[in-house]
């Protein structure tokens, strides 16, 4: 970044000086906090919040004076995630779909399986509105005339076809619905967790946001652990899965409330 860019950082906002660091990590694969703060004309303590706040959002992942961009280690994409075991995706989408009511509102994450609900739901036709930062489920719901669909802004992901950041966040925020429809990477008694960088902060907020949460898993997924907790067992009202949980997490559904819907 040039010198003209470095002596305006002092008015840099700080929602715009974190997606400069984001920018700068296309740019390169490491950042140090020094050569931040100078950058940017900021004390290192700020540019350490700057990277808490967005490795708290599975932006950023935290190293020894810095910060490097997340590792997507192994976890498939979307386009994989939505061969693999398409039958099971359906037959939760399709109950997920028969549980909401004509004329409800709500906020659906991304993901493959979310996506079979949106499919059922605009097959049916159901009335409905709909927030979302998943590009593939404002299309199939968008074109099915039944239902009123707002796309959350924000940096887009190709990978899943989603988007994530502080923008998508704030959006959201914004925003009360009677249900957050969410997926995840696993399900454990330690609560719903993701491994999809920036996905974690996206479902926190959706439930938050939501009178009530229904979580739409595959039972394989029942009992391991992602890379962020996104939510606690209480934040969830429903799970949606295709084989029920083993005994313990099942015990430790029961007694924060959640029921369980079993499609099969």
């Amino acid at each position: 970044m040039d010198a003209r860019v470095k002596n305006e950082g002092t008015r840099l906002r700080k929602r715009d000086r974190r997606e400069q660091i984001l920018f700068e990590l296309k740019l390169r694969p490491h950042l140090r906090i020094s050569e931040l703060a100078e950058q940017f004309a900021v004390s290192t303590e700020t540019i350490r919040r700057d990277f808490d706040a967005l490795a708290e959002k599975g932006l950023i992942d935290r190293a020894h004076g810095g910060a490097s961009r997340p590792h997507p280690g192994q976890y498939p994409t979307l386009n994989e995630r939505e061969r693999n075991q398409f039958q099971e995706r359906e037959r939760i989408g399709r109950l997920a779909a028969e549980w909401i009511a004509p004329g409800e509102t709500l906020m659906i994450d991304a993901g493959s399986t979310t996506q079979q609900m949106a499919r059922f739901l605009a097959m049916a036709g159901t009335p409905c509105r709909v927030l979302t930062n998943s590009l593939p489920i404002a299309m199939l719901l968008g074109g099915s005339g039944a239902a009123e669909v707002i796309l959350a802004p924000g940096r887009y992901l190709p990978t899943e076809s989603a988007v994530v950041g502080e923008e998508t966040l704030e959006f959201l925020a914004r925003h009360h619905v009677e249900r957050a429809v969410i997926g995840a990477t696993a399900l454990s008694r330690d609560g719903v967790s993701e491994s999809v960088p920036g996905f974690a902060a996206i479902k926190r907020v959706m439930l938050a946001q939501a009178k009530t949460g229904m979580l739409l898993i595959l039972g394989s997924k029942f009992g391991v652990h992602g890379f962020t907790r996104a939510a606690t067992l209480g934040a969830l009202t429903s799970v949606v899965a295709d084989s029920a949980p083993p005994a313990d997490l099942e015990e430790a559904l029961r007694d924060n409330d959640v029921e369980v819907l079993l499609a099969k």
